[in-house]
């Protein structure tokens, strides 16, 4: 069982890069590895329609925040703003961290 790994995690910051959310940032709320999507928070809203129910009988139409495929969204550094690259290197305990490429900090 090979489990899938993606460049973002949860509670990231990313930027969309392609669609129709292009240029907006948001933090992300979960991720679907077997699909390779990412869940922005407060992006690519959709309508979902309710049929009511006891749990809610009122029923109705709400917002729904729906998922992005990983590759159209690229992680943001924190201090700066801007896009950057990451990848993995052991500190000095033995523990893996992501650093920037460019600046060589943690993220």
């Amino acid at each position: 069982m090979n489990k899938k790994k993606l460049h973002v995690k949860t509670g990231d910051t990313v930027k969309v890069i392609a669609g129709d959310e292009r240029g907006k940032t948001g933090r992300i709320t979960s991720v679907l590895t077997d699909k390779n999507k990412v869940v922005v928070e407060g992006l690519n809203l959709v309508t979902k329609h309710t049929k009511p129910s006891a749990k809610n009988p009122q029923g109705g139409i709400s917002k729904v925040e729906a998922p992005i495929h990983a590759s159209n969204v690229a992680l943001v550094d924190a201090k700066t703003g801007e896009r950057v690259k990451t990848a993995k290197r052991k500190n000095s305990e033995g523990k893996t961290e992501r650093y920037s490429k460019k600046t060589g900090e943690v993220i």
